[in-house]
């Protein structure tokens, strides 16, 4: 499977499980981002393309395959744009391997390649399941599918930023976590930093950010 090629673009990954609205997302964060003096692009989830010019979803011999060519439109997409908004990566593709074949053995390059990527938002499953073709396996497949993307991101070190709401506020929550990765670091850890700095690219997240419940009591209703 190829790399994303080390390049000075700025790759923004969309993960999560079926009917959480990444592509919704990816749609809403090009055209917020996009301008004459930053080139903006959105690589589409490979697997859909797949999937409607077969009428059937993948087995289980041709998911390295997929998995190779979203990473290598990722990499082709960084080579000549200032921005890389991807919907999704290989790690969707090795996630829903060990979901539906029970096959880990994707996991290992799609993480190596999801490296690449200067933040990953995360999905919460605060919004309704919508059916949507071939690709939709039902609700009772997000919980598990979320475990696993978290997993895997823990097991990579990744970090990343959990995006949730609806409608406009889910656009909102998306941006933020951009603009903060975006913003350049500050320069003192653990000391006074410049006020004017803004925030640093890094941001916290907490030690249970493997657990999707965390920022789902965050979202209940207060009493």
């Amino acid at each position: 499977m190829a790399h994303v090629a080390n390049t000075d673009a700025f790759v923004v990954a969309l993960l999560g499980a079926e009917s959480t609205g990444k592509t919704t997302l990816a749609l809403a964060l090009r055209t917020a981002l996009a301008s004459p003096a930053c080139r903006v692009a959105l690589v589409g989830e490979y697997l859909r393309e797949f999937c409607d010019a077969r009428g059937r979803t993948p087995l289980r011999d041709e998911q390295p395959h997929i998995a190779a060519e979203q990473t290598r439109r990722i990499e082709a997409a960084a080579a000549d744009h200032d921005i890389v908004i991807a919907d999704t990566t290989a790690l969707m593709i090795a996630v829903y391997s060990d979901q539906v074949f029970g096959d880990t053995s994707l996991y290992a390059e799609a993480q190596a390649a999801h490296a690449r990527c200067d933040l990953t938002l995360l999905t919460a499953l605060d919004i309704a399941w919508q059916a949507d073709g071939l690709q939709r396996d039902g609700p009772q497949v997000r919980e598990p599918v979320d475990a696993r993307v978290r997993a895997a991101l823990g097991r990579a070190g990744a970090v990343y930023a959990v995006v949730s709401g609806s409608g406009a506020a889910r656009s909102e929550s998306a941006m933020a976590s951009v603009r903060r990765a975006m913003d350049p670091p500050t320069e003192a850890i653990g000391g006074d930093a410049d006020a004017d700095a803004g925030p640093a690219r890094w941001h916290w997240h907490c030690e249970r950010c493997d657990d999707a419940n965390c920022e789902r009591q965050a979202l209940l209703p207060r009493p």
